[in-house]
């Protein structure tokens, strides 16, 4: 089946296949896809959480993007230690590793990794526009939003469709998170490409706290 079947059968979710693959080839844990991304990034990609844990039985080599994401933080150590410049890589599929872990909530992870000199603003270079913040606010990790906010994130940032941070948590339903937002300084009257605010959105996907909350602000006003 090859390396392609592997990765076809890690998407689809399909553990027993990627089982007996492994038990054919251990060394298939190692794998990276065309665009050279790990079966380990992969699994994580699509949320197949026991897939994932099978491929880290096998110990295979883990990269700084591998480390970040499962929130390995004595690899990322001993990566960045080896070479600081990692601290600010991207992945082979263009994105930030500090992004990375950001999105996947490895809180230890982004707090090492912007101590050793990576850019809490980095954008994704493949076209999605992703940073670390909108990673942390799209997966809902609170405490990583605040850090980032703390720390100088642009709370602003626009990416796909004209989101911003405070359009994707109110999308979401993340009360805590449009807080720490709004308090950042967050523009309520933002609106995406199709002229949707925050509060619509709210409404729409049914998250009447975060509408009731955005309502009462001075600003909602205009977004509405």
């Amino acid at each position: 089946m090859g390396s392609a079947g592997f990765f076809d059968a890690i998407k689809t979710g399909d553990l027993s296949r990627v089982e007996a693959l492994l038990e054919a080839d251990p060394d298939l844990a190692s794998a990276k896809d065309d665009n050279g991304v790990s079966a380990v990034l992969t699994s994580i990609y699509q949320g197949h959480g026991e897939i994932r844990d099978i491929l880290l039985a096998q110990h295979p080599q883990l990269e700084i993007y591998d480390a970040a994401a499962t929130g390995n933080l004595d690899r990322v150590k001993a990566l960045v230690e080896k070479d600081p410049a990692l601290a600010k890589s991207y992945s082979p599929d263009g994105f930030p590793v500090l992004s990375l872990a950001a999105v996947f909530g490895q809180s230890d992870v982004v707090r090492f990794l912007f101590e050793k000199g990576a850019d809490i603003n980095a954008v994704a270079n493949n076209g999605t526009g992703y940073t670390a913040l909108t990673g942390a606010v799209a997966s809902g990790h609170p405490p990583i939003v605040k850090f980032l906010l703390e720390k100088g994130a642009h709370v602003n940032h626009r990416y796909g469709q004209n989101y911003s941070p405070l359009l994707t948590a109110a999308a979401n339903g993340h009360l805590e998170i449009v807080k720490s937002l709004v308090a950042a300084g967050a523009d309520v009257a933002a609106r995406t490409s199709d002229g949707q605010s925050a509060v619509q959105i709210a409404e729409k996907r049914e998250h009447p706290d975060i509408a009731s909350y955005l309502k009462k602000l001075p600003a909602a006003a205009t977004g509405r």
